[in-house]
Formats: structure tokens, sequence, C-alpha cells
């Protein structure tokens, strides 16, 4: 199986066993230093087939081409995709002359919601473009190869709107029957999501979503890989080193919510929202804490001031342990009740229930990895899945026994402005 641009790919078949032994042997990867891209990293994405991007306020990674894939799915799927990026850089001969985060050998992660979904992959590009502290870089693998000619970045065109597999009067049931048991005792939090359809006249340029977040969003991670296209504002993981960090985000208010003209004193005072916040940070630390000898939890939430909403931030940094890497961390905190719920297991089998459809990758964690084990992995919101014409736009609302559906529903259209709005400029 070769990639479009001639080179092997490595193609793991969803739940079967892991190996390398396909992979191609002695394949050199060289990172050296460039001048910074004078339009910025994503301007270097050359066409909209499959374009990479970790990108925060102009600096991050991103990358084109494809030297090796894995897929999966299961329980298992973090361990399977650790494995996987272990034994493909053992195959791998690295000249890096930056020694930065982010450089050398490089794989773009994106992994499944739940346990159930098919489609968990990471990414290896044939040419990853780096920016950090102002110092810029590339990576290839292999031989250089020749300049790529530049598409330019089009838009979709008009756009039509439809119902996705859960219409928003259906989720505005799903919300009220989840209040219902959790006033009933048991359950205390789920975080539900519904989808909307955006359907364009020609296929989606995934750049022209990309560059309309990361202009609207420069504090967020704007990300792509594999088709999801999105601006996440939640950190689920950083690791450099032994140092471990997370940024929680729970309780979510919005322009014309209601209350006062003071969003963040409205916002730091809401009892439902400090509960859900709460919720969100304690099932973090929990599964977390195994990993560290030490951890730093700040006391009180901050106020995080976006675009559209604002939610409430707490930033957790750890020391860790041994060995364990960001993949294996990362599957031991996913999903945390900012995105699953409290207990964890009740709510993602209640997410199941009531939504009744298939996240995919939406609320997954998505980012990268590196060789050391490190990397950064966020929470895999305010986004799209691009498939030709179609982007299915995702958003959700953690519900607690406090929640009102009617306001649910509103805080949910008021998160999906992110994506409508960069898609229809």
């Amino acid at each position: 199986m070769t990639t479009g641009d001639g080179r092997p790919s490595r193609h793991v078949p969803t739940l079967e066993p892991v190996t390398t032994a396909a992979l191609p042997t002695e394949l050199r990867v060289r990172t050296r230093p460039i001048d910074p891209p004078a339009g910025g990293l994503l301007g270097l994405l050359p066409d909209p087939r499959g374009p990479l991007s970790w990108v925060r306020g102009g600096e991050g990674l991103v990358g084109w081409g494809e030297v090796a894939r894995f897929t999966g799915a299961g329980a298992g799927r973090f361990a399977d995709a650790d494995a996987w990026w272990r034994g493909l850089l053992g195959e791998l001969d690295v000249v890096d002359e930056v020694g930065v985060p982010g450089t050398g050998a490089v794989a773009f992660a994106s992994l499944t919601f739940a346990d159930r979904s098919p489609g968990s992959v990471l990414v290896v590009p044939r040419v990853i473009a780096g920016m950090r502290g102002g110092r810029a870089w590339v990576t290839e693998f292999g031989e250089p190869g020749p300049v790529t000619s530049m598409e330019p970045v089009r838009a979709g065109g008009r756009l039509r709107y439809a119902d996705g597999a859960l219409p928003v009067a259906r989720y505005r049931a799903a919300v009220a029957e989840a209040v219902r048991r959790m006033r009933g005792g048991g359950l205390q939090k789920a975080a539900l999501a519904h989808d909307l359809l955006a359907v364009a006249d020609t296929p989606h340029d995934p750049r022209h979503l990309l560059r309309g977040l990361a202009e609207r969003y420069p504090t967020c991670w704007a990300y792509a890989v594999d088709g999801l296209v999105g601006a996440t504002p939640e950190l689920l993981l950083r690791k450099r080193g032994d140092v471990v960090e997370s940024r929680v985000l729970a309780g979510t208010i919005w322009p014309g919510s209601g209350g006062s003209e003071d969003l963040s004193a409205d916002l730091i005072a809401s009892v439902k929202d400090r509960e859900e916040h709460a919720y969100a940070v304690d099932s973090l630390v929990d599964t977390l804490r195994p990993f560290c000898r030490s951890l730093d939890v700040p006391a009180e939430p901050s106020v995080l001031a976006l675009h559209n909403v604002s939610h409430l931030s707490t930033d957790v940094r750890g020391r860790v342990r041994g060995e364990a890497s960001l993949l294996r961390i990362a599957g031991a905190v996913h999903p945390t009740a900012a995105v699953g719920g409290t207990p964890r297991a009740e709510a993602v089998a209640a997410i199941a229930e009531l939504e009744g459809m298939d996240r995919g990758r939406y609320a997954g964690p998505v980012g990268w990895i590196g060789a050391d084990g490190g990397g950064e992995l966020g929470v895999a919101l305010r986004c799209a899945q691009l498939d030709g014409r179609t982007a299915r736009l995702y958003a959700g609302c953690g519900i607690v026994a406090g929640s009102d559906p009617d306001s649910e529903v509103r805080e949910a259209a008021a998160k999906l402005r992110a994506v409508r709005e960069a898609l229809e400029n």
C-alpha cells in the first residue's frame, strides 16, 4: 500500500494485532532549522488532502503527506497505538539539528471518544513544519522531495444545514431525561452532545476551516487530523520530560445567557457551573495521581474568555514517576468528567444510550506525540468531521441535576457558532 506521494504506508486494520514487520527499514528522518514562514505555519499546508495541524497563537506543528498510519479501536487502543509508535521509532534513523519539543520523529494523533467506536488514528506525515519561541524547523522523512506546488485555499460555497444523527429536539429530550435520572440519585453528571450537518456546494477545504478557527480563536489549539478539524480550548495532557500538565474546562456562560453584564463574575458565582467544574477536576486528579509523584491543583478555578463563550478553567501540573508515556497516561484519564461524566462508567453508558449516535473522535484526545513519549493532546471540541461536501459539526454540554434543558440547548448552539462562523466566512 502506498501514500499519495508514492511512499510505503503502514495501515493496521481495526482490532488486528499490531506489528511493524512491513514498515520501511532504515528510514532517515532529518530535522533542520528554517526561517520562520512569512505566512505562518498554516500557510505552508500545500493542498486540501489530509492536512495535519496542532497550532496555537502561531506556534505548533503542521504536516502533510503520509509515511505510516495506525488505526485501532477498543479499550486497548491507547496501548496499541503506543506500542505501534514505539515499534516504528525503532526502525528510524533520526538526525535532529534543532532539539526542542516537536522536532525529530512526530506522529499526529486522534482517538475516539468511546471504546466501541472504530477510527482511532496515528498519522506520521512525510513533512512536518514547526515553530516554537521564534525558532522554526522542518522535519522530513526520507530524502527531501521536490517543492510541492500550493493549491489556493477555497471555501465550500453556499452552505445548507440539516439535522445530524441527533437533532435538537431529541437532544433536549435526552438532556431532560439525564436530569430526571440525576435527581433520582446515582448519576451525578453526563456530558451530552448533538450534531449538525453543513452541506456545501463543493467539497470542504480543511485549510479554510483551520484558518478561520485560528483567526477567531488564537488562544485555542487549531487542529486537523484525518478530516477532523477544530479549535479546542481544553488541553487534556501535555508531557515534557517528567512534567505533565492539563487544562480542565467545565462550566460555561455566553453573551445573552442572562444575569449581569459581568459574565465572569456570574460564572464564578454559579453553583451549577462550580459543581460541574468540580466533578471534572476531581476526575482528572483521581486518574492522574497514580502516575505522579506530586500534583499541584489550584483551590479555585479561573475564567477563560473566548470569542463566543467563557469557561471555568483549572490548570493542573504534576511530576510523573517512572517512564509512562503520554499515550499511556491519556488512556487512563480519558474521558474526564468534563466530556464524559461522573461516575465515569455510568456516565459513558448513559451517553451512549441517550445520544444514540456514534461520536467518532469528537471529545476524544487529539494532538501530537514525539519520540521521547511526550507531546500534547487536547480534547477534540469545537470541531467538524469533513467528508467531501458534508461537514458534521458537534457541540455538547455538561449536564448536572440543576441543568435546564432549554438553557443547555442554547449553550450547545453558542458552541456550534465557532465552526459555523469559520465555515461561512
